[in-house]
């Protein structure tokens, strides 16, 4: 009679504490940092600081799981809270033909940024990611386009290098745009609305508005928000087209992905309901805190030898649709001021 053997012992899963932790920590701070460092964005710090260190020290394989939740959960819970920063009353005010360039902007950068990806020969996914995070609102649209197009990370290499290159470009463009705007003649509040359309990221327009003084901060930053709003129907219409590629092969995806419907729950929930200034504060720290975890987790990701491969035309493509969104919004800005 042969003799029974002893059942396996369960397999234990890796905890994911110490990656989360590690990117809390980094989080906050690069927030620390980010108040004494102006218009220098926690996003940049952290990935930038998660690039370095994944390149010069290897990372202990216990850190993965909690990279990896950083890099997805924390990143789209960012992303909905990004909905509290959006008052649809203080879009409003701005009135219809400052509105109208707002949607001008972000639709011809994308589908003009896509042309331009096309005619480079640029990989058709990096060219979206670059669309969406140089015409909407930088690396968080770079994440949250990757999240409908990548939902498994199967090609995380374009979300790194999309945000590199919108951390490149938009960081260029907080002294290129008071700059031109000085050469240019413009008013205050002119060379506000001409940031806000323009310049990619929302900490990077803060510090172009406070250097073009006046007024042009408060109104740099109500634009700025404006095309943030428009993230969600730009990720619905790229929900769309995922979910008609995947029924044709077999999947089918969400139309519209949870963190958006989130997201836009936030953005109704600012304009409808009076939140106490303390609210909006934590919601600000938090979507903040989680977003630099994120590009953190992000980060560790990146080998400097493969982004180093990318190659000019991805470059191109980043210059160019950098000048493409300045001009759309330059000229939307002259016609409707």
């Amino acid at each position: 009679m042969p003799l029974a053997t002893a059942p396996a012992p369960p397999t234990l899963r890796p905890s994911a504490w110490p990656g989360i932790l590690l990117t809390l920590a980094v989080a906050v701070l690069s927030i620390l940092l980010s108040q004494v460092l102006p218009g220098v964005s926690a996003l940049i710090i952290t990935i930038v600081a998660g690039i370095v260190i994944a390149n010069l020290v290897p990372l202990p394989p216990s850190l993965a799981p909690g990279l990896s939740v950083a890099a997805k959960k924390f990143l789209r819970a960012g992303i909905v809270l990004l909905g509290l920063q959006v008052a649809l009353g203080d879009l409003l005010a701005l009135g219809a033909p400052m509105l109208a360039v707002v949607v001008a902007v972000v639709t011809g950068g994308i589908l003009g940024t896509l042309a331009l990806g096309r005619a480079l020969g640029v990989e058709k996914g990096l060219t979206l990611l670059v669309a969406c995070g140089f015409s909407i609102c930088g690396a968080a649209a770079v994440a949250a386009a990757a999240g409908v197009t990548d939902p498994e990370d199967e090609h995380e290499e374009r979300t790194i290098t999309a945000i590199a290159l919108v951390v490149l470009c938009g960081t260029l463009m907080i002294a290129a745009v008071p700059a031109a705007a000085a050469v240019l003649g413009l008013a205050p509040e002119t060379a506000g609305l001409w940031a806000g359309a323009s310049i990619h990221e929302v900490a990077q327009v803060v510090a172009a508005g406070g250097a073009l003084g006046g007024a042009a901060l408060t109104v740099a930053v109500i634009v700025k928000l404006a095309r943030v709003l428009l993230l969600a129907p730009v990720m619905a219409v790229i929900g769309l087209q995922q979910r008609r590629e995947g029924v044709a092969a077999g999947r089918r995806p969400p139309l519209v992905p949870l963190f958006v419907l989130g997201f836009l729950a936030m953005v109704v929930l600012r304009s409808v309901v009076p939140l106490p200034a303390v609210v909006l504060e934590l919601g600000g720290l938090a979507q903040t805190g989680l977003l630099a975890a994120a590009m953190f987790a992000l980060g560790t990701g990146v080998k400097v030898r493969n982004l180093l491969q990318v190659g000019a035309r991805p470059l191109a493509l980043a210059a160019l649709s950098t000048l493409l969104v300045a001009a759309l919004a330059l000229g939307g800005v002259l016609l409707a001021a």
